[in-house]
């Protein structure tokens, strides 16, 4: 069964942690999001943590060295800690070359299990596990990291009296009290909540016992006395032997958990989302996918809308002032009816009226859409917040095939290959320029197009710490590529990664011949060096715009 995390057994935990690996050298993290894995690697220890609701079991194992993949999270490890009657756990990372302070943030909520890097003090979200967009609380590069609301149950930082204890019980039926003391009181869950409420010949004692233990291992004074609890759920880690439960006493949590992995290994290898056809969690994930890309267009699309009473003032000046612009200007200075100086940009080809034509149709598409796209926006935010939470309910086994099939869209009828010819393992665009740019098809077409379809001097490029396609520059030098160039095939690479809806996204490039691929290593991945980095916004009007015109060899 999957384990359950408690505020109490998350408090020993951190505590724990905080007692091995305080001051604990930090080298970098590993974020899987396809696993929902996050591994720190300290250079005394490796923290392995599966945050999945039903894989979490953390393990810490041998130090394991980095691999070119892994963020680099230089410094020291000051701190591990719980929030109060929180499932978060905080781990406090202090730099050692100058940088900022971070926090690795585990959130253990619901379905919603996450791990994110937190940039101090301004709360910048810099890495994510698993991505979420929209809601009260996004999970995404570059956005504000929002910590959930604090507990208001009672007891958090104060111990409850016995007077009140029995206030808040006493007028509550016995079968309805676990829930009713889950729900009020502090440091109280499903997995301590009998505990606390011990059946006893007198009432009144059994609430005086269960008050007493509650004051005690809620007070965090209480020596942990670390067990393997075992129920009708299976094996479960805690501080402390509860009343009314069979218990195994283990030397630490860390050992109680390595021994729960090794001894139910299958309760913790497979998400729940394993019971459904995975041809149709992956059109789940797909669809999402689809409808966040299509939502950070629109918003795309109306952060570029021009402003029409601009266009209409400078359409009236053009009309008002036509016999100052000469025939077949591109651009005319004129003075406008506040008496600054307005330099507008002209076709040509167009005689002034219109000009001024123009700049009134484009006055009415931009109110058109204006008033169109918030609509259209908001109705792609309600699709993604609604597949994102099937999504979840697929993970935690929540939901059945049917329902999913119902909330996807319907499939398009299958092309047909093409009669000729082999498909190459990129897709070609042509920069503004005029060169070559090239861009991956997957992880083994990624290697494909590096290794066979690149020369030694073209441009390599690639989203810093993201899965996503390798670009190729087609470029034969010398000097560098001109800036506009590599900045296009950067935002091609940052669109065709899983930074693709970051604000700012750090692409690296290099030259092709400073890229290898080490021996025994997974499709796509590679290691570059000399690298160099751009950070660009993924805007998906120039992946629009490039596509129009498709690269030839």
């Amino acid at each position: 069964m999957p384990l359950r995390w408690d505020p109490l057994l998350l408090r020993a935990f951190a505590r724990e942690l905080h007692t091995r690996l305080a001051g604990a050298r930090v080298r970098a993290l590993r974020l899987d999001g396809g696993t929902r894995r996050m591994t720190l690697l300290l250079r005394e220890a490796t923290l392995d943590w599966p945050l999945h609701p039903t894989q979490g079991v953390p393990r810490l194992l041998p130090p394991a060295e980095p691999t070119a993949s892994d963020l680099p999270l230089p410094g020291r490890l000051r701190a591990v800690r719980a929030e109060p009657d929180e499932r978060i756990l905080i781990l406090e990372i202090l730099p050692t070359r100058g940088r900022g302070a971070r926090d690795l943030v585990v959130e253990l909520l619901g379905n919603q299990w996450d791990a994110l890097v937190v940039e101090r003090p301004s709360g910048t979200i810099r890495h994510v596990l698993v991505r979420r967009g929209g809601g009260a609380r996004p999970a995404q590069v570059g956005a504000a990291y929002a910590p959930p609301a604090p507990s208001v149950r009672e007891g958090v930082t104060e111990p409850i009296s016995l007077a009140r204890w029995r206030a808040l019980l006493e007028p509550v039926p016995p079968g309805q009290r676990a829930r009713a003391l889950v729900a009020a009181v502090a440091w109280t869950s499903p997995v301590n909540a009998a505990a606390f409420l011990e059946s006893a010949p007198d009432p009144e004692a059994a609430l005086d016992r269960g008050h007493a233990l509650w004051s005690e291992l809620s007070s965090g004074r209480a020596e942990p006395s670390p067990v393997l609890l075992e129920g009708h759920r299976g094996a479960q880690p805690y501080p402390w032997p509860l009343p009314g439960q069979r218990a195994e006493p283990v030397p630490s949590l860390v050992e109680a958990f390595r021994i729960l992995a090794e001894r139910e290994p299958g309760a913790h290898e497979a998400p729940a989302s394993a019971l459904l056809p995975p041809e149709l969690v992956s059109r789940l994930e797909a669809a999402l996918d689809a409808e966040l890309r299509r939502a950070t267009r629109i918003r795309a699309e109306l952060d570029a809308l021009e402003d029409e009473r601009s266009l209409r003032s400078r359409a009236d000046l053009l009309l008002a002032r036509f016999h100052e612009v000469p025939r077949g200007a591109a651009r005319a200075t004129l003075v406008g009816l506040d008496g600054e100086e307005v330099t507008l940009d002209l076709d040509p080809a167009l005689s002034v009226q219109d000009n001024a034509s123009a700049l009134y149709d484009r006055a009415v598409r931009v109110a058109r859409a204006r008033e169109r796209l918030p609509g259209l926006l908001r109705q792609v935010e309600r699709r993604c917040h609604s597949l994102e939470a099937l999504r979840d309910r697929a993970s935690a086994g929540e939901t059945d095939a049917e329902e999913i099939r119902a909330a996807l869209p319907a499939r398009e009828a299958p092309r047909g290959r093409p009669e000729v010819g082999e498909a190459l393992p990129y897709r070609s665009f042509r920069s503004s320029g005029g060169l070559e740019i090239r861009v991956g098809r997957g992880a083994r077409l990624n290697d494909e197009l590096t290794f066979r379809h690149a020369r030694p001097g073209d441009v390599w490029l690639h989203a810093r710490h993201a899965a996503g396609a390798h670009v190729v520059l087609r470029w034969e030098g010398p000097g560098n590529p001109p800036a506009r160039d590599l900045g296009e095939a950067a935002v091609l690479a940052a669109l065709h990664s899983k930074a693709r809806t970051s604000g700012l996204v750090p692409v690296d490039w290099t030259l092709r011949k400073h890229v290898r691929k080490p021996r025994g290593s997974p499709p796509g991945s590679v290691v570059p060096d000399r690298v160099k980095t751009l950070f660009v916004r993924p805007d998906p009007r120039l992946l629009e715009r490039l596509s129009a015109e498709q690269a030839s060899d």
